[in-house]
């Protein structure tokens, strides 16, 4: 399958992977940074953004293979990436594959047990519920800073800082998403992720201290599955630490997947 992408800068190149509901978008916090040093990549996943969902079943499993295939289409195995929630999981899959050079995954899925399970997707599921029939009003209820912490406290520590449009877009394509009903039970219920013990490049995982998605707690379990990787605590993020403290993201990006990484 073909991924709709876009791509901006000049340099090495750098992959970023969005989260369940997102699209390249997700990104536009910290997207124009990071091209001022490499040349950035941003895909949509199958059924997200302009991107069609697959025949058949969609699942972590079958994401993972379309960035994969993606990657070897566009003459890209080995390149460095970055995925957020459902996109860390995404990367994490593509380090352990030996798939991709070094890799940031940030506030990764995959990593909850037991209640945890049922927290995400009670919280989530009938949030989408709301998502969608918000739409016809989403653009006055992001244009208030009153609106966006009702919206996205679960995502954002501080979620009336949020540029209005990106709060706006990532609400429009979480409606849009065909996927997102299949995918968000999939990530509750399904496997979580497989570990290794080595990949061909560094890895970094990033984790908010005010994540209210994929829980603080869930780090040492990344940590043990991950033995090798590097940890970064973002002090002062949510689930989405390259919206909440988007310099603190750039500068982790470009360190851990420069050349001295």
């Amino acid at each position: 399958m073909e991924l709709h992408h876009v791509r901006r800068g000049a340099g090495e190149p750098l992959v970023l992977v969005h989260g369940l509901g997102g699209s390249w978008r997700t990104w536009d916090p910290v997207i124009d940074e990071l091209a001022a040093d490499r040349d950035v990549i941003a895909v949509d996943l199958p059924g997200h953004g302009e991107t069609p969902p697959p025949p058949g079943e969609t699942s972590i499993d079958g994401l993972a293979d379309a960035v994969e295939s993606f990657l070897g289409d566009e003459g890209l195995k080995g390149v460095d990436v970055v995925g957020n929630s459902m996109g860390g999981r995404l990367v994490l899959e593509l380090a352990r594959r030996g798939a991709v050079g070094a890799t940031v995954a940030l506030a990764p899925g995959g990593f909850w047990e037991g209640w945890e399970r049922h927290f995400f997707y009670a919280t989530l599921a009938p949030s989408i519920r709301l998502v969608r029939l918000l739409q016809p009003v989403m653009g006055r209820i992001t244009d208030s800073a009153v609106g966006r912490t009702l919206l996205l406290l679960q995502l954002s520590a501080r979620p009336w800082d949020l540029p209005p449009d990106v709060a706006r877009e990532e609400m429009r394509t979480f409606a849009d998403s065909p996927s997102f009903d299949e995918l968000l039970y999939g990530l509750a219920f399904g496997p979580g992720q497989s570990g290794s013990d080595s990949t061909p490049g560094p890895v970094v995982i990033g984790w908010g201290r005010s994540d209210r998605v994929t829980l603080p707690r869930q780090a040492k379990r990344a940590a043990a599955r991950f033995p090798e990787a590097r940890f970064h605590w973002f002090e002062d993020a949510g689930h989405y630490p390259h919206w909440d403290a988007p310099a603190e993201a750039v500068d982790l990006i470009l360190t851990a997947t420069g050349d001295d990484a």
